[in-house]
């Protein structure tokens, strides 16, 4: 059984919309199978698992992509904050004004 498949230029869990980056994040934060299950109830754990042994198969392949996928989500904040500075000024303001109000 497959437990995970390439499609739109990502890797998902086989069958759903979760991405595999979603369970490899988690199982690098150290949750089990069945605390990721608990949080992605789409999937089951036997998914779950299925996904983990994937990424520990193709760790190397898997650790790359999800470090190009960084660095692209990177580049394409900073363009938007280029692009559009005064909203981003409101929002880091709005942001600081919520973080100093929980203090």
């Amino acid at each position: 059984m497959e437990y995970v498949e390439q499609r739109n230029g990502g890797y998902y869990v086989a069958g759903t919309r979760v991405s595999l980056d979603s369970v490899v994040y988690a199982f690098r934060r150290g949750e089990s199978a069945q605390e990721i299950a608990e949080n992605f109830q789409a999937l089951t754990v036997g998914q779950i698992e299925g996904a983990i042994a994937f990424y520990l198969a193709n760790r190397e392949m898997v650790d790359e992509y999800l470090r190009q996928s960084e660095i692209e989500y990177d580049r394409l904040y900073e363009e938007a904050r280029a692009a559009d500075p005064a909203f981003y000024a409101k929002l880091d303001a709005a942001r600081e004004a919520a973080l100093s109000r929980r203090t």
